[in-house]
């Protein structure tokens, strides 16, 4: 059985993995409006890859026969400045997740939930991941942000991104219907 503080941590966090989802799904709304295609495909991959994670939690709550309690969601931001301003906040959006994991980490370990540290391990090794391609990508929107040819080559670049099959954020899982 899992403890309260775990499972309240882990809603906490679920929460945390859904707002990012929304975030994502907003940076996706923005590129795609600002005719940046290939950035719009790789935020709704990106949001895609954090409901998954949400997913993750929610059934590692219930196998575990925690309560799954869904708070409100915040939403965090809807518009940006520029594509360059998007992705650093996808960076530090990404470097805040990763400190909410860690901490759930040090708590799985104050209470001594062994069952719970290799949902974690993967967790912290998919931030790793997660971080090092989104400051990539913020790095390099810095070097090209100010020429439209080097904004049109990073859109096409991050377009190349595959959904994974039949994500529901791909437009070809609901063209035909």
């Amino acid at each position: 059985m899992i403890s309260e503080r775990m499972t309240q941590a882990i809603n906490e966090q679920i929460k945390n993995e859904l707002e990012s989802y929304y975030l994502y799904l907003s940076m996706a709304a923005y590129f795609h409006s600002a005719n940046l295609d290939g950035m719009g495909r790789w935020m709704r991959i990106q949001a895609h890859e954090e409901m998954v994670h949400a997913m993750k939690l929610l059934d590692h709550l219930l196998d575990r026969g925690g309560k799954v309690q869904l708070p409100d969601l915040k939403q965090h931001k809807t518009e940006w400045e520029s594509p360059l301003e998007a992705w650093q906040d996808a960076y530090k959006h990404e470097q805040f997740i990763t400190s909410k994991i860690n901490d759930l980490m040090d708590l799985a370990r104050e209470e001594k939930d062994y069952q719970a540290q290799p949902l974690l391990t993967w967790f912290i090794e998919e931030q790793i991941e997660e971080e090092a391609t989104s400051g990539k990508v913020a790095e390099e929107m810095a070097m090209v942000s100010d020429t439209k040819q080097g904004l049109f080559f990073m859109d096409r670049e991050l377009g190349q991104r595959a959904f994974p099959a039949n994500s529901p954020l791909d437009p070809a899982a609901y063209a035909a219907t």
